[in-house]
């Protein structure tokens, strides 16, 4: 139960959303649901907020990926709750981005904390923290290494950890995004997406998740529309499985910026 609670926590997390308007920061609100075959559904619950040093130029680019597009550097905080049977699990997180002025450098950083409390089992508070170092070797296209880590009261660990990101303007006048990332080590994760922008304000995508270390896989379809330059939605369908236990996610997410 607890395997689950954990991964249900990451998902969470996971789960956790052209014109010349400028915006200098975004706030957003996630609500969501797991429904195991086996076991009690469960809720996740988040908010999340998004400040960036200087006003981001959406210019031509698609809406959901102006601030990448315009290397905008930022701080950002979530937090989610969610409840899966017994278990009450809160993740909280804060993080900066940084794309070093004049140069095609970045700099990223994250450290967060998971308390999970199950009824009759007691508290398991987990430290999470992770670092990187990028560069961009043509516009649009990012290549990250790094670390991420953990601590709690009975083991801690530090994986290796690389990624890349590239979002592109195709043919026929459409634009298209594209991760990877993987953790190596005692953590085996990995995960995969790809989105495309039907136009500057609507995108349908697929993720695919795997964590060897909670026994956690999913593969997830998603579309977000924004219905104006400053506020969207975005839904997600995940379908996935914890050990032997299979289950299906769902997931909505709003967002406005200013």
């Amino acid at each position: 139960m607890k395997k689950l609670a954990i991964a249900s926590a990451l998902l969470s997390t996971l789960a956790i959303t052209g014109t010349a308007n400028a915006y200098q920061a975004e706030v957003g609100a996630s609500a969501g649901m797991i429904d195991p075959d086996h076991g009690s559904t469960a809720g996740t619950y988040g908010v999340d907020g998004t400040f960036y040093f200087k006003p981001v130029q959406t210019r031509n680019a698609p809406l959901a990926e102006a601030a990448y597009l315009d290397r905008a550097s930022n701080v950002n905080a979530q937090y989610q709750y969610s409840k899966v049977d017994d278990a009450k699990i809160h993740n909280y997180g804060v993080g900066v981005e940084y794309f070093v002025p004049n140069s095609d450098f970045y700099l990223s950083g994250n450290v967060g904390r998971q308390d999970v409390k199950v009824k009759h089992d007691g508290k398991d508070d987990t430290t999470l923290y992770s670092a990187e170092v990028g560069y961009m070797p043509a516009p649009g296209f990012l290549v990250a290494v790094g670390a991420k880590g953990y601590d709690n009261d009975r083991k801690d660990g530090v994986d290796p950890t690389i990624r890349a990101k590239y979002v592109t303007t195709l043919s026929n006048g459409k634009d298209l995004n594209l991760e990877a990332g993987a953790a190596f080590g005692d953590l085996d994760e990995y995960n995969l997406a790809a989105d495309y922008y039907i136009d500057k304000s609507f995108s349908v995508g697929a993720d695919y998740y795997s964590n060897d270390l909670t026994d956690n896989q999913e593969f997830g379809i998603n579309a977000r529309k924004f219905f104006t330059p400053q506020v969207s939605l975005e839904g997600r369908l995940g379908f996935g499985d914890v050990g032997n236990n299979d289950y299906t996610s769902f997931g909505l997410a709003g967002k406005y910026r200013f």
